[in-house]
């Protein structure tokens, strides 16, 4: 791996619940490395992946305690930055990518103009030239008739239009790193396959990171570089992709195991107890 963009060294994460006194804790001292590279975070539902995610993009909500040994990408000191250097570094370092565009994309604001949108807060391009450079990122994420899609609402494309879209307007100013949290899984499986073939292939060629939030263990065993498996705020798993299906921790084994298939058809698929021993 070349020099991490990302370093994560015990980051802790707690909500107050709604008394406004008590925690709960989320992230429990996770450490982790970004860079050029594709790493992929899995688990299930409340395992933490997003909260991981959020705090690495300063998006976590005022009830939120982060704390940690190291958080920084490059030289920025994550924990350190006011809104003025998190306007700076979203959008030109980081990217996020969001699970559902429908959530993501303004509907009274035209493609183009969101595209844009960081080529108007980080560069002093020209209107001319912001234009041009959202057309051939449109062409590039493989949209038909980038002119046509420019000039749309979000409301006139599908899901999976949508999803290149956003893409588009994240890598348009050649972060360094994107995070994209569940970004298929609002679409079927030969586009899920397709966004992330997309987004692999456009951070190789910027020489970018890809940080995947997935809940879907087949599917990054094909895409990710390394996975890093979440259990109650933990990571209590670390393998190449390709070694996933292989894993001899009892976490790892029940979610590969309780992938839903043809085969599985009206079985009961295996349920992991809660104290990480094993399957019933």
């Amino acid at each position: 791996m070349t020099e991490p963009f990302l370093e994560v060294r015990d980051l802790n994460v707690r909500f107050r619940d709604e008394s406004g006194f008590a925690s709960v804790p989320a992230l429990d001292d996770i450490s982790f490395v970004v860079g050029a590279e594709r790493v992929a975070l899995v688990g299930e539902s409340g395992s933490g992946k997003s909260t991981a995610a959020r705090a690495v993009m300063g998006l976590l909500p005022p009830s939120a305690k982060v704390a940690a040994k190291n958080l920084r990408f490059g030289p920025a000191d994550l924990l350190s930055l006011d809104h003025a250097g998190w306007n700076a570094l979203r959008g030109s370092g980081m990217g996020f990518v969001l699970q559902d565009p429908r959530f993501s994309l303004n509907p009274s604001r035209r493609i183009g103009w969101q595209v844009e949108e960081a080529l108007r807060l980080h560069t002093r391009l020209t209107r001319k030239e912001r234009r041009e450079r959202a057309l051939d990122m449109l062409s590039a994420v493989g949209l038909p008739s980038p002119l046509r899609i420019y000039e749309s609402f979000p409301g006139e494309l599908s899901g999976g239009m949508g999803q290149r879209v956003m893409i588009a307007a994240m890598m348009i100013n050649r972060p360094k790193l994107l995070i994209a949290d569940e970004p298929t899984s609002a679409l079927d499986r030969d586009l899920r396959d397709q966004i992330l073939d997309l987004m692999g292939r456009l951070t190789a060629e910027q020489g970018a990171g890809l940080l995947l939030i997935s809940h879907d263990l087949q599917q990054v065993t094909r895409f990710a570089d390394r996975v890093l498996v979440l259990y109650r705020g933990k990571i209590v798993d670390e393998r190449r992709g390709h070694e996933l299906s292989h894993s001899d921790h009892p976490y790892t084994r029940t979610l590969w195991a309780a992938r839903p298939s043809a085969a599985t058809y009206g079985t009961r698929l295996p349920v992991l107890r809660r104290d990480l021993g094993t399957m019933p």
